[in-house]
């Protein structure tokens, strides 16, 4: 195995970021340990909103980007694609994604469980900030049933949104406008990778009061890391902040209702395992059924070329495909039997042991002289154990940005 050392060393030649900086956002799991963490980060469960959209994709983008790549091979491709299976399946299976699913999401929730509901349709929302997390909020807004908002950032951006949202009123100001149209609405959403605060208390002291029909305080919803929206600004009369540590509360409003559809998804993600377990040990047997598979070939080329040529020349064609049809069926249904007691697919109680002791006897009565005696050891090793898994998967740290 390449130690995490070594990897790291040639993660830092690939990037170009220093060792020191991948060693801080980096940890190394081994085997199922390795196998159940990709299918909670897929599944959504590793993440402070339970069923977190946004990281199913950042897996898909790793197969994507993994193809072709040395080390990306066949097991860690399948553990990969696998996970996003095992994704698919909890958000179907558990309606882990109704409700607050994304920062973005959790941050509209949030801002509306904090107004009058009979004001939903009509508050004043401002949008600053329309990359990919600005996106989302006007989207779940739209899905809220707010129709009007004023976007804040980037003329061709606000425009690529609003031509996907047909029947929805996105107006665009610029960014040199923000503090205007900031002093006019009711609700302020802040999602841009400034460095430095958008709004201080000084900016906003002066801003006119909201209406009462929409609580009577002026909403800052700030989702930004850092924050767009100095802690200062909530000592400001009538004005209320929030942040990302505040969807905290969005969170824990239905926690029997997480807890329930989080314990029902490791069951699934358990099921899966067993059988991505099983999958990969079906490819410890490949070797032995493909000598097979090519020892087979070999005498049913030969035999039937002997019946051929006792045939005599000129051979219709239908009754040669009628020969050849009829040698493969004959080897195909002999072996039938050997090959099932190969493969590993999770559909019977077969051991791994039992699998070894069918590997021993075909080759021993087939003279298929398959150099087992590392596959012998790696099996023993994961019977001895009881382990399914002997490789090693280095997880980087998947941020949601």
């Amino acid at each position: 195995m390449m130690s995490m050392c070594l990897r790291t060393r040639m993660h830092s030649m690939t990037s170009g970021i220093p060792v020191s900086e991948i060693c801080e956002h980096q940890f190394l799991l081994y085997n199922k340990d390795a196998t159940k963490h990709i299918f909670e980060v897929s599944a959504g469960l590793d993440y402070l909103v339970l069923g977190e959209g946004q990281i199913l994709a950042q897996v898909k983008q790793v197969v994507k980007v993994g193809q072709g790549v040395v080390g990306f091979e066949r097991n860690v491709s399948g553990l990969f694609k696998h996970a996003i299976t095992v994704g698919k399946r909890v958000r179907t299976e558990t309606n882990i994604v109704v409700g607050s699913v994304s920062v973005s999401s959790a941050a509209v929730e949030l801002a509306l469980m904090k107004l009058p509901e009979s004001s939903h349709a009509a508050a004043r929302m401002l949008v600053i900030g329309a990359g990919k997390m600005g996106k989302l909020m006007i989207k779940h807004l739209v899905a809220k049933g707010c129709t009007k908002m004023v976007v804040n950032r980037s003329e061709e951006k606000v425009a690529t949104i609003r031509e996907e949202m047909k029947g929805v009123e996105i107006i665009y100001r610029p960014l040199t406008d923000m503090l205007a149209y900031s002093a006019e609405v009711d609700v302020i959403f802040t999602s841009t990778a400034s460095e430095t605060p958008l709004f201080l208390k000084e900016n906003v002291k002066d801003f006119p009061p909201v209406s009462s029909k929409v609580g009577g305080s002026r909403l800052f919803d700030d989702i930004s890391v850092p924050q767009n929206v100095g802690s200062c600004v909530s000592d400001v009369k009538s004005t209320r902040l929030y942040n990302v540590d505040d969807l905290k509360e969005v969170v824990t409003v239905n926690k029997e209702d997480r807890l329930r559809k989080a314990m029902k998804a490791q069951t699934i993600i358990a099921e899966e395992s067993k059988q991505f377990d099983a999958w990969r040990d079906s490819l410890e047997t490949v070797p032995t059924i493909k000598k097979l598979r090519a020892y087979a070939e070999r005498i049913r080329a030969a035999e039937l070329e002997k019946c051929l040529s006792k045939m005599g020349e000129n051979i219709p064609k239908k009754s040669m495909k009628v020969v050849d049809d009829l040698s493969r069926g004959i080897v195909n249904k002999l072996l039938h039997g050997p090959l099932q007691h190969l493969r590993c697919d999770g559909s019977d109680s077969r051991t791994l042991s039992e699998t070894l002791e069918n590997m021993h006897a075909l080759n021993r009565m087939f003279g298929l002289e398959t150099d087992i005696s590392l596959l012998e050891h790696k099996i023993q090793a994961k019977v001895e154990q009881n382990q399914n898994c002997r490789f090693e998967v280095l997880m980087g740290y998947i941020s949601i940005r």
